[in-house]
C-alpha cells in the first residue's frame, strides 16, 4: 500500500469511523452499516482548500453586535418552493434535494435556475450526469428564457472550486452529489468518504462565500439519500420529492429546516413543459371522488399552515379466512388496527369477520389523528353499504374509549370546506365555540363515535 494510504471503515448510517469492522455501529446502534473505505491522510498543511473559508468572527460576539439587516430571502419564482423553504432562499444556505429516480428533481431545480436568472440573479448549473446538449434538449421543452445562467459539465470537486471562485454565481446547482469526487481521497465516487468529502466543501463554498448551493441526492430503495447520513446533518435544509412515477402530481415534502417549518408541503404537477405548481390541493385531491359511493368520506389534514381536503376510501367485506387481512396505503397501517379494536369493542361492530381495506385517495401520505374519525366513518359506512353525504366533511381524534378528542386550528379546517363548498361538517364537540363564526356551513359536533355514528 501506497505511503498515506491506509483503509478504514465508515458507518452509512451516520458517518463514524474505525480502523476495523464492527457488526454494531457504536454511535448510531445500526447493524451492518459499516464499510471499508480507503483513504488517504495528509498533513494538514498539504490540504487544499481552494480559498474558501468560513467568514465567522475570530472573536466572541453577543448577539445585541449581531445585525440581521441583511437577511433577506430570494423567491424561486414557485410560491410553493418557497412556502416549503419557509419563505424563499437565504444567502450562503445548503439545500439538498432528494428523490426518486425520474420523479422530476433536475426539471425543478432547470426551471428554478430559469425564474432566478430571469429576475437578473446570476446562476450555475453544475451537471455530473448529462451533457450539455442533454441539458439543452431539457431546457428548451421547459422554455429557457435568457438571463445570467451558466452551465458546466463536470465532476471534478477541485475544478468546480476554481470556476466557481473565477464566475462568484449567487445560486449553484450540483447535480448530483454521487457523481462528484474529490482527488485526494482514494475512493470511488458515490462512496461514504467521497460523498461526505464533497458536500464538506460545498459547504465551506456556501458559507465562506454567500453562494446558495443545491445539491441533488439519488435516493435508495429504502427512500433515503444514498450515501452517509452525516450528508443530512451537514446541510441546512432536506427537500424530498414523493410521488408515483406513473401519476403527475409530486408532493414537495421538507424533512429539515434551519430556517423554516419542516411541516409545510408543495404540490406539483408533471406536465410537457416541466412541473407545475398546484396553489389548491384541495381541488385535485377531491376530483373526480364518487358522490353516491360508500366507503367515501372527505376529511381535513393539516400541513404546516395549509388545511388540506382529502378523501378517505374504506373497504370492508366478508373475511374468507380465520385471519381477516387489513391493508392501508397513505396511513398508519396500526392506527387503522387500533381504530378497528375501538369500533369492535365501543360500538360493538363485529370487525373481526371482515377484511378491512383503508386507502387515502390521490397517492399522498398523512398520519395525522385529526383522520380518525373519519377512518372509522369511511369504515362504517362500507360496512353498511350506506354512503355518506358527499357534501359533509369529518374530522376529529379519537381516543381507546371512543372519545373524540379536539384537534388543533380547526377553525381554518372548517374554513376549507366552506370555501370548497361543503354544507356540513362533523367535528369535535369542543371545537364548537372556536368554530361558531363560519357561515354557509352546519355544524354538528359529536363526543364520542357513537354519536358520530348516530349523526350520519
Amino acid at each position: 500500500m501506497a505511503k498515506g494510504k491506509i483503509t478504514a471503515f465508515f458507518c452509512k448510517e451516520c458517518g463514524y469511523e474505525s480502523a476495523k469492522w464492527m457488526g454494531q455501529c457504536p454511535a448510531c446502534r445500526q447493524w451492518n452499516t459499516m464499510v471499508e473505505e480507503p483513504v488517504v491522510r495528509k498533513e494538514p498543511s498539504a490540504r487544499k482548500t481552494g480559498g474558501f473559508g468560513l467568514s465567522v468572527a475570530s472573536r466572541p460576539m453577543k448577539l445585541s453586535e449581531v445585525s440581521l439587516d441583511d437577511e433577506k430571502r430570494t423567491g424561486t419564482g414557485f410560491t410553493e418552493l418557497d412556502r416549503v423553504l419557509g419563505g424563499g432562499l437565504v444567502a450562503g444556505s445548503l439545500i439538498l434535494v432528494g428523490g426518486d429516480p425520474g420523479i422530476g428533481k433536475s426539471t425543478i431545480l432547470l426551471q428554478v435556475c430559469r425564474n432566478l436568472a430571469e429576475q437578473n440573479h446570476k446562476v450555475l448549473y453544475i451537471s455530473g450526469e448529462e451533457s450539455l446538449k442533454q441539458i439543452k434538449i431539457r431546457a428548451n421543452r421547459i422554455g429557457m428564457a435568457g438571463g445570467d445562467l451558466s452551465f458546466l459539465c463536470e465532476t471534478s470537486l477541485d475544478r468546480i472550486e476554481e470556476v466557481i471562485r473565477q464566475e462568484k454565481p449567487e445560486i449553484a446547482i450540483i447535480d448530483s452529489i454521487q457523481t462528484m469526487y474529490r482527488e485526494d481521497v482514494a475512493s470511488a465516487p458515490g462512496s461514504v468518504g467521497q460523498v461526505r468529502e464533497s458536500t464538506n466543501v460545498l459547504l465551506q463554498i456556501a458559507k465562506g462565500c454567500g453562494i446558495t448551493v443545491f445539491i441533488v441526492g439519488h435516493v435508495t430503495k429504502e427512500g433515503v439519500v444514498a450515501g452517509p447520513k452525516v450528508l443530512e446533518h451537514m446541510v441546512d435544509t432536506v427537500l424530498y420529492f414523493e410521488g408515483d412515477r406513473n401519476d403527475n402530481y409530486r408532493i414537495l415534502r421538507s424533512v429539515k429546516n434551519r430556517f423554516g417549518s419542516t411541516n409545510e408541503i408543495g404540490v406539483f404537477e408533471m406536465r410537457e413543459q416541466g412541473l407545475v405548481q398546484v396553489e389548491n390541493p384541495s381541488e385535485y385531491l377531491l376530483s373526480g371522488r364518487p358522490e353516491e359511493a360508500s366507503g367515501a368520506v372527505v376529511a381535513c389534514s393539516l400541513e404546516g399552515t395549509r388545511p388540506i381536503l382529502l378523501e378517505v376510501q374504506a373497504l370492508v367485506t366478508q373475511s374468507n379466512f380465520g385471519m381477516p387481512r387489513r391493508t392501508a396505503a397513505g396511513t398508519d397501517y396500526n392506527r387503522v388496527n387500533l381504530l378497528m379494536a375501538v369500533m369492535e369493542k365501543r360500538c360493538h361492530l363485529a370487525m373481526s369477520r371482515y377484511d378491512a381495506y383503508v386507502n387515502i385517495a390521490g397517492g399522498i401520505k398523512m398520519n395525522e389523528p385529526a383522520l380518525d374519525l373519519a377512518i372509522i366513518m369511511a369504515l362504517v359506512s362500507s360496512l353498511k353499504d350506506k354512503p355518506v353525504n358527499p357534501k359533509c366533511m369529518i374530522f376529529g381524534e379519537v381516543g381507546l374509549s371512543g372519545e373524540v378528542r379536539a384537534v388543533s386550528m380547526a377553525e381554518q379546517r372548517v374554513n376549507e370546506a366552506v370555501k370548497m363548498g361543503f354544507e356540513y361538517c362533523i367535528l369535535p364537540k369542543v371545537c364548537l365555540s372556536k368554530c361558531k363564526n363560519a357561515d354557509g356551513i352546519v355544524l354538528y359536533g359529536v363526543s364520542n363515535v357513537k354519536e358520530a355514528i348516530g349523526v350520519l
